[in-house]
């Protein structure tokens, strides 16, 4: 399991444990599960999945710009906005 936080300038949006995180990077969609390489990434206007377990349907959250800090113990996502699709 890794952490995933998604904060906006207005307030932080979510703070859970995830299996997967699916992001809109600037360079693609990327998956991060536990143990990824550190890495920073901007993030492009899309969806952000949030799967808590293998199988599991993901929350969905919208996004738009910011960007992505991923480290071993999981990911920090700043975003300009968001908000959660239902």
């Amino acid at each position: 399991m890794l952490t995933f936080e998604l904060v906006t300038p207005e307030r932080a949006v979510l703070s859970t444990s995830a299996y997967l995180v699916e992001l809109p990077g600037s360079e693609g969609d990327m998956g991060v599960f536990a143990g990824h390489a550190p890495v920073m990434t901007t993030i492009r206007d899309g969806e952000v999945r949030v799967y808590a377990s293998a199988g599991a349907t993901p929350q969905r959250i919208a996004v738009e710009g910011g960007f992505a800090e991923i480290g071993e113990k999981g990911v920090t996502l700043l975003a300009e906005r968001a908000s959660v699709v239902a």
